[in-house]
């Protein structure tokens, strides 16, 4: 029997592009009203993912969902629908300019996202939060 011996030179990796044990992160948002300066209670958000429902939730008198949208995100990608028009009528806006608004992103591997909005009846904004 012959013994091979190789030796193998691997590269150093951050400790921050490691994968964690669990490949799966948590989704959550919140909504802020900027037209008020308030968060926005009452918003109807859903999660999709392939055009299946994952979670349909209503934001929390904060302006966040009780709970993560979903706790155990695979990879791949994913869509959040904020239904503002109806949050901005039940404000006293009459004819808001927005109705839905879909953000679509990409889950990676063991990584948790947080997708806040702020918006007002005729604009809107969102971030990768922490």
């Amino acid at each position: 029997m012959r013994t091979l011996n190789l030796e193998i030179s691997l590269p150093c990796i951050p400790a921050r592009h490691l994968l964690t044990l669990n490949p799966m992160g948590k989704i959550t948002t919140h909504v802020l009203d900027t037209a008020s300066g308030n968060p926005a209670a009452g918003v109807r958000i859903r999660l999709t993912q392939c055009g299946q429902i994952l979670a349909d939730t209503l934001t929390n008198s904060d302006g966040r969902c009780d709970s993560p949208l979903l706790a155990d995100a695979t990879p791949g990608p994913y869509q959040l629908i904020f239904s503002i028009g109806d949050y901005f009528r039940a404000q006293g806006t009459p004819s808001p300019f927005l109705e839905e608004i879909p953000i679509h992103f990409l889950v990676e591997p063991g990584r948790d996202y947080h997708v806040p909005l702020a918006c007002s009846p005729y604009a809107y904004s969102t971030y990768r939060g922490s």
